[in-house]
């Protein structure tokens, strides 16, 4: 069974950094893609970013220069470093590996007061 738990949200002012982690079971962890999505109120799930088995990264224009996305294979886990944060940043980020199929995590709320 597959299983994706994000941990590291919160409420923090702007201007202020976050780092969230996405702990990952019951998936071939190495070869997956991992990324980070989130959704606002009342907007559209956005994808945040995104990062490969070989270590290709993307980002959504809206973060690029401020969101970094990493991942230690080792420990099965992925990152979203989030500094410079805005009020607009403030939404559930979802974790999700992708191999065949795709899996979410519960989501982590973010808040960034003014």
């Amino acid at each position: 069974q597959v299983k994706l738990v994000e941990s590291g949200g919160g409420l923090v002012q702007a201007g202020g950094s976050l780092k969230l982690s996405c702990g990952a079971s019951g998936i071939i962890f190495s070869i997956s893609v991992m990324g980070w999505y989130r959704r606002a109120p009342g907007k559209e799930r956005e994808l945040v970013a995104s990062i490969s088995s070989g270590y290709n990264i993307n980002y959504a224009d809206s973060v690029q220069g401020r969101f970094t996305i990493s991942r230690d294979n080792a420990k099965n886990k992925a990152y979203l470093q989030m500094n410079s944060l805005q009020p607009v940043d403030t939404a559930v980020y979802y974790c999700y590996a992708f191999y065949a199929s795709r899996y979410w995590g519960q989501g982590t709320q973010v808040t960034v007061s003014p």
